[in-house]
């Protein structure tokens, strides 16, 4: 089908759907719901935010996939197959809870030669990235780069590295790469040589390599909008142009701060650029700043976060990463994490993306599953997804929930359906096959694995992962929490408890996982919409809410202001759908799975106490 003919036809679907209804029930037609979210329509960035079609504020949420891009085994590939990446984006969105990921591509396999773009990559990247997109997944690629190149390092290397292709390398006659005394991969950014010098060589389109990397971006952008339909391209978010860029080395006189406005910043518009002529116009790009802006060690954190580039708007998102330094280190931070952890840092973000007037995205976060501090992850995950969530601990967030500020977007790092299973010779050394963990420097961060059996399992506690979450907000979210109830081993970690002013509610919720969502209406016709994790099944979840209380939740009806329906792709996962038809009036939701068959009473107990708590908030 055309691809134009197709959008619009999804368009005239949609429509339908809330115009038409079905001649049965009054309902819209069940592909009509299914599209309800995922429609055919890109987002846009307007004030701010991701905004879809209908206006609603969207969230982000999902995984890297995938670190098996940055190895040699499967030529740089996400996946080994289009199968394996169909069964990793229905698991993303069944087990995982996601709806967006950020889509790993290899720099050195698009352009294994000088100006010879690799068409058959690009088809082969270009096919598993359609599996996800077909599953109602959001997409934003990533030309990902680590220690700028493995082909700077020795077939006897301690480290390795991903990103450059060998002839840009070879262009540099780089020194014999050494990192001294390094017991972390990410030393090398700052202590070997090789790495410095072709990272400032890089920025500096030195041999004409910088050059070369745009032009392969380009094309690659170009051979994606061609080969996917529109509702596909659609569903493409935008482009991270560059992971983590670093100076290397800064010139005489020459900071980080200048270093981002100087050197990066022309780097971005020479790839918005691209973007443009490629026929991604319409899509924001990615834009990270320097990696070290935000790290959370005074030794490590160099001034920046784009700080002179002035008002971005909705051409570009403020992109970041965030890894918890002191702890990873096993130095820096004793023992676990804790309620409200990182709502500073996190609170960082917030504050540099409305500085500079765009949507904000976290696009890589997490922490080791195995080695020596592996035991902090529990609580150091739990901590970043609550910070994304508020800008408030738990302890707070009853009291003040309309400081919570942005519900942020996010990818955690990572989704490998390898993990522990690889067959990477390290720098092409035979004689170093690795087959633990990512396969990568050590690392191990993957949420998945496939078990005995080649089924696609969880590594980390589903509650942790498969998290309510406001992917749609028809109007303005003004605040939202989630209480997980994830484990550290066997204890329960509750941070956000229901308070004791709301005894009513604290009964209702019990032990069980909640949700709040607070947010004034825009008077859109499509829903604010929540994902409702596994753990929620419609018949047993209660919602109390000014638009209506109810344990067991109805199939999506044009007329119901509560109810549930599938989510795009088929996967069995679903969504909690909201409907007010008023505009500029504060809503509330509380979502749980805690009590079953609650007494009428408890819930109209619960409504007035949360209708006299939303009206003081």
């Amino acid at each position: 089908m055309p691809k134009k003919r197709a959008h619009v036809l999804v368009a005239l679907v949609v429509l339908c759907g809330f115009l038409c209804g079905s001649p049965a029930a009054g309902a819209p037609p069940a592909a009509a719901a299914d599209s309800l979210w995922f429609d055919g329509s890109p987002l846009t960035v307007v004030d701010g935010r991701f905004v879809d079609a209908h206006g609603r504020e969207v969230v982000l949420r999902g995984y890297n996939v995938s670190g098996e891009t940055k190895l040699e085994e499967h030529g740089g590939l996400p996946f080994a197959s289009v199968a394996d990446a169909r069964r990793s984006a229905a698991a993303l969105r069944a087990l995982g809870g996601g709806n967006a990921v950020r889509f790993l591509l290899s720099w050195a396999h698009a352009e294994p030669e000088r100006g010879r773009v690799d068409t058959a990559y690009l088809a082969a990247v270009t096919d598993q990235m359609r599996a996800f997109l077909d599953t109602g997944i959001r997409v934003y690629p990533d030309f990902h780069q680590d220690l700028y190149s493995r082909h700077l390092f020795d077939p006897d290397s301690w480290y390795t590295g991903d990103g450059a292709p060998k002839w840009a390398v070879d262009a540099g006659d780089y020194p014999d790469e050494s990192c001294g005394i390094c017991l972390f991969w990410g030393q090398n950014i700052t202590q070997n040589e090789a790495v410095m010098r072709a990272t400032h060589d890089f920025w500096h389109n030195a041999h004409g390599v910088q050059d070369a990397f745009l032009a392969t971006a380009e094309k690659t952008m170009a051979y994606v909008e061609q080969h996917l339909t529109d509702e596909q391209f659609a569903g493409v978010v935008g482009f991270d142009p560059y992971n983590e860029p670093h100076a290397g080395t800064y010139d005489p006189g020459q900071g980080s701060r200048a270093w981002e406005r100087d050197v990066l910043w022309p780097f971005y518009e020479r790839f918005r650029a691209r973007m443009d002529a490629a026929g991604w116009q319409d899509k924001p790009a990615f834009v990270e700043p320097n990696l070290f802006w935000n790290a959370n060690l005074d030794f490590q954190r160099q001034e920046g976060g784009l700080l002179d580039s002035g008002k971005l708007g909705p051409r570009y998102v403020f992109n970041t990463h965030f890894y918890d330094q002191k702890a990873i280190s096993g130095v820096f931070m004793w023992g676990k994490a804790k309620d409200g952890q990182y709502t500073g840092d996190f609170g960082t973000v917030r504050d540099r993306a409305a500085a500079t007037g765009t949507a904000a995205m976290v696009s890589e976060f997490g922490h080791p599953l195995s080695g020596t501090v592996s035991d902090k992850a529990p609580t150091v995950l739990k901590a970043m997804y609550q910070a994304l969530d508020s800008r408030l601990p738990g302890s707070a967030w009853w009291t003040r929930p309309t400081a919570s500020g942005p519900v942020l977007s996010a990818t955690q790092w990572q989704w490998d359906l390898y993990n522990g299973r690889h067959r990477e010779a390290m720098n092409g050394n035979p004689d170093k096959i690795l087959t633990a963990g990512d396969a990568w420097n050590d690392e191990d961060l993957s949420a998945v694995r496939l078990d005995g059996t080649g089924t696609v399992t969880l590594r980390q506690d589903v509650r942790l992962l498969d998290r309510l979450y406001p992917a749609a907000t028809a109007g303005t979210t003004l605040a939202f929490t989630y209480e997980d109830r994830s484990r550290d081993g066997s204890t329960t970690l509750t941070w956000n408890p229901v308070p004791a002013s709301l005894p009513n509610v604290a009964r209702l919720v019990g032990s069980g996982q909640y949700g709040v969502l607070l947010w004034r209406s825009d008077g859109g016709p499509a829903p604010t919409e929540l994902h409702l994790p596994a753990a929620f099944p419609p018949a047993t979840t209660t919602v109390v809410s000014d638009l209506g209380t109810l344990h067991g939740l109805p199939a999506y009806t044009a007329s119901a202001p509560v109810a549930a329906a599938p989510e795009p792709g088929a996967t069995g996962s679903r969504r909690l759908l909201l409907t007010a038809r008023d505009t500029g009036v504060r809503h509330y939701a509380l979502v749980t799975n805690g009590a079953t068959a609650p007494a009428t009473s408890l819930l109209q107990a619960a409504r007035a106490e949360l209708d006299a708590w939303a009206a003081l908030s």
